[in-house]
């Protein structure tokens, strides 16, 4: 597949999973073998986990609102930059937080890698020091 091809996947993966939290677009656009990395994360989840803390971020922040602000692609890699915001009104299981009832906005960037078609890895950097610092989990400097 093209770059550009592959550069609509990923954004249309990120933009309904992430900003729309569509299940059914994972079981669609995620390989098989399908697997996510994130920092804040203790380890790395496959197709079904990845659905539950999807699940998880949307319940914990009804109101979310995600928007990509850049994708740039080469081969079978695209790169996205993001922006997100909302309040904190549930529990994120995945990381034991309690809801804070408190309002954040934080960005981060997200690797995709492309293979038939499909989306087999997803890489994700954020700026999980400032998003914890606004939920009041983590002293401000």
């Amino acid at each position: 597949m093209s770059a550009q091809q592959n550069k609509a996947i990923a954004r249309q993966f990120c933009q309904q999973t992430w900003g729309k939290g569509n299940l059914a677009i994972v079981d669609e656009l995620a390989h098989p073998d399908f697997k996510l990395y994130y920092p804040i994360l203790s380890g790395t989840l496959d197709r079904e986990s990845f659905k539950s803390w999807l699940v998880d971020t949307h319940t914990a922040f009804p109101d979310l609102q995600f928007t990509i602000t850049d994708a740039i692609a080469e081969e079978d890699k695209v790169v996205i930059s993001w922006t997100a915001q909302g309040t904190h009104k549930g529990q994120i299981k995945l990381l034991n937080l309690a809801p804070t009832q408190k309002s954040v906005s934080w960005t981060g960037i997200i690797i995709y890698r492309i293979a038939e078609g499909k989306v087999i890895e997803e890489r994700g950097e954020e700026d999980a020091l400032g998003f914890l610092q606004q939920l009041g989990l983590i002293p401000a400097s």
